[in-house]
């Protein structure tokens, strides 16, 4: 499992431009089809939300990747 850490530049970043953002999707549709698939997980929850806000504190896993967003 590859784990890497998100600096946040604002409150919040939305769940498919943090996995485009952070490299785990090529694109926002590419995360938005992660999402819609049931292959993202928030703090250990499957999240179906493409536009989940996602703030400082969160982790959030896609296959082998985990992000942890930092503020």
């Amino acid at each position: 499992m590859t784990e890497t850490e998100f600096k946040l530049r604002g409150e919040f970043v939305e769940l498919c431009n943090l996995l485009k953002l952070a490299g785990v999707a090529d694109s926002g549709g590419h995360g938005k089809t992660l999402v819609a698939g049931g292959q993202v997980r928030v703090d250990g929850v499957t999240e179906h939300r493409k536009t989940a806000k996602i703030r400082a504190g969160q982790r959030v896993e896609c296959g082998d990747v985990v992000i942890r967003v930092v503020a």
